[in-house]
């Protein structure tokens, strides 16, 4: 039986089989992002301010140079 009051994690539709980050809403507007290779692991948990910066910097290209495709 799952947990009520679990995180309800998402990965995004370009996921495969080799792993993903997964992404929950927690209480108190914060989100947890962790690697679905190891859900068992602790997630990294991010307050809604330093969340909307990193999805912001990635909307505007900021990290594209991180990439190797």
């Amino acid at each position: 039986m799952e947990d009520p009051i679990a995180p309800h994690y998402v990965k995004a539709s370009t996921c495969n089989q080799s792993g993903c980050v997964e992404v929950a809403a927690l209480e108190g507007n914060a989100i947890a992002l962790r690697d679905s290779k190891t859900p068992h692991v602790p997630p990294h948990v991010f307050t809604a301010h330093e969340w909307h910066a990193f999805i912001g910097g990635v909307k505007a290209g900021e990290f594209d140079h991180l990439t190797h495709s």
